[in-house]
Order: structure tokens, then C-alpha cells, then sequence
């Protein structure tokens, strides 16, 4: 006869899922403050409940039922976190008024450790880095909830239909209907799942340290080789974006605060599985806090780049609200 689990095995057991729960959240809801309270819910439910799981299923498949039930019910209440480019067409005039909408709960980007992206097993790093992308969570915001944690259960976590059937609370015909409808729509707006997220290449890094350079330069001229043709920026939560490198460029010129070499600086930081950077805005010869800037790569150009101004931010991705102007690195 076996020993009752207690509540202390439970904590012993679970606590090494965390991260991946909060990833998994972070895909159904676009937000790391959501999926965070997510999280401690999934954990205090599973806790409760703790001295009657039975064993029928994996601990670990037992959280992710929970934690995709607290999902659901949260996104009863909530409107999808979209950025700019999906409420509707580019800014034709980069230099006309910027306009705010706080109101809009934008999507996020998401710190790659708290995903799980910079763990030890290179396995879990690949797998965590191509299902946090930042075109691929815009994406699943298009998706009804339901649609959503179907295709993030059966893509993503491979789970097989009839335990996706029991997760969402519906028949296995159900589910393989709901994936083909969910699949097609995602289609035509994201990457697909299976595209391989390769590490930067050298020619990529050596763009990355031009690109570093030309802003804190204030060399606004060189902008314009660094994009393909096609380029988008959008900056949430200001709700125009713009489209193509002379765009970006005139809008850098036109709307960023900077005015010379030294205003701003840049940081790398690890978000969505993508090259990242923590931007800081010098005033009064102090480094303050701008933007977290989350960059696409096509080849051997950035193709999206996403400047998002939310100051809670810089704390999701632990970093200092300001830096004496001679500082070289966040700590």
C-alpha cells in the first residue's frame, strides 16, 4: 500500500513546472503579468485539490489541464491582446501626431527565462524559443480561446487528441474539427509552427551591431539598408505602425525623442526567442527608461520590429528604471 500524497510532495513535485506553465499560459493569454497570476491560481488549485489526485495521468498533465482551465475562464472576460498591425492598415505619414490607446490591453513580450528559453537542455531551449515568437502569440490572439489552447495542446505540447478532448471538456471529433479550423486561420497570419528558429547567423549579428550602432549614433541615414523592402514597426501602445525602411526611418527621425549621438541606448536582452533590446532614453545625463525593442530577422535584414512602451516591463525582464549616463550595461 502506497503512502497518501501530501501537500509537501505536491510543492517538491510541481515547483520544476513552473516555467513551463507560465510559458504555456503566456501563449493562451499574450500577457506575462496575466499568465503569471495564472500561474499562482493553477498552483493553488492544484494544491487544494492535491490529496485527491490519483495518478491517472502525469502530474505534469494534470497542471496543464488546470492551468488551461484557469485560462479559459479568465479569457470569458477578457478581449485578445493585439498589436497595431492587427487593428487594421499602415501609418501612410510618419510624421503626423502619434496616437495613444491605454485602453487596449496590448500583447507583451515575454523575458526568454521565465519561458523556459534558457534552461540547460538545448531540446527544451528550441522548443520554448519557437512557441514564444513574437508573429506566432500575435497570432494565436486571433484565435477563439477554445481554438486557441486546442491548437497550443496538440502543436505545441503534442499531446494527443483524446487527452486535449479531456483538457477543454469535449468529444475527440470535436477537437480534430476545432485543430483543422484553428491550423487554417493561423495559416494565413503567422509562421508556422514547425518553421525551425536557427541561431543567428554571423552576417545577422554583424546587422545586429550596425543596427545597435546606428541608433546610438543618431544615424538615422543608415536605418534605411538594415530593413527588407517590406519592414514593419509598431510600437504599442501608440496604434499606428509603418511599413518599409524610408517609413521607419522618417518616423526615427520625426517621433523619437533623440536628437544626438549618446541620447539613447541599447542593451541586449533575450524576449520571444528573438534578438531583443532594452532601450534607455538619456535625460539631464541620466539613462532612463524607453522601450523594450523585440526584433524579426528575414535573412540578412530585420523585418518587424516591435517597440513596446510599457515601464512594468523593464521589471518582467528585471532591469533598472535608470543608468548614470556612463553606465555600459543594465545589472
Amino acid at each position: 500500500m502506497t503512502d497518501k500524497p501530501t501537500n509537501e510532495d505536491f510543492l517538491r513535485l510541481a515547483d520544476p513546472m513552473r516555467r513551463e506553465l507560465l510559458a504555456h499560459c503566456y501563449r493562451m493569454m499574450g500577457s506575462v503579468h496575466d499568465a503569471e497570476d495564472l500561474v499562482q491560481e493553477t498552483y493553488l488549485r492544484a494544491w487544494r485539490a492535491y490529496d485527491g489526485f490519483e495518478g491517472r495521468s502525469s502530474l505534469r498533465t494534470w497542471l496543464y489541464r488546470i492551468a488551461t482551465t484557469a485560462c479559459l475562464t479568465a479569457l470569458d472576460s477578457r478581449t485578445r491582446r493585439p498589436l497595431p498591425t492587427g487593428l487594421g492598415a499602415p501609418s501612410t505619414e510618419a510624421s503626423a501626431p502619434l496616437v495613444q490607446d491605454t485602453e487596449v490591453p496590448w500583447l507583451e513580450p515575454m523575458p526568454d527565462a521565465l519561458a523556459g528559453a534558457g534552461a540547460a537542455d538545448p531540446a527544451s531551449i528550441v522548443t520554448a524559443r519557437e512557441s514564444i515568437r513574437l508573429a506566432l502569440i500575435a497570432a494565436l490572439q486571433h484565435l477563439p480561446p477554445r481554438q486557441r489552447a486546442v491548437l497550443i495542446l496538440r502543436d505545441v505540447l503534442r499531446w494527443k487528441a483524446a487527452e486535449v478532448a479531456e483538457a477543454v471538456g469535449t468529444s475527440t471529433a470535436a477537437v480534430n474539427s476545432i485543430l483543422q479550423r484553428a491550423r487554417a486561420q493561423l495559416g494565413e497570419v503567422a509562421p508556422s509552427l514547425d518553421d525551425p528558429v536557427e541561431p543567428l547567423s554571423h552576417e545577422q549579428r554583424a546587422l545586429l551591431d550596425r543596427y545597435v550602432a546606428a541608433f546610438e549614433n543618431y544615424d538615422v541615414d543608415s536605418l534605411v539598408d538594415l530593413f527588407t523592402k517590406d519592414a514593419v514597426w509598431e510600437m504599442p501602445p501608440f496604434v499606428g505602425w509603418y511599413q518599409g525602411p524610408e517609413t521607419i526611418a522618417e518616423l526615427t527621425r520625426v517621433q523619437c525623442p533623440a536628437e544626438r549621438a549618446g541620447d539613447l541606448k541599447l542593451f541586449p536582452i533575450a524576449a520571444n526567442g528573438q534578438p531583443a533590446f532594452a532601450v534607455y532614453f538619456r535625460q539631464d545625463g541620466v539613462y532612463h527608461q524607453f522601450a523594450i525593442m523585440v526584433l524579426t530577422f528575414a535573412g540578412e535584414r530585420v523585418s518587424h520590429v516591435g517597440m513596446f512602451f510599457e515601464e512594468k516591463l523593464f521589471e518582467t525582464f528585471e532591469l533598472p528604471a535608470t543608468l548614470e549616463s556612463e553606465a555600459s550595461a543594465p545589472k
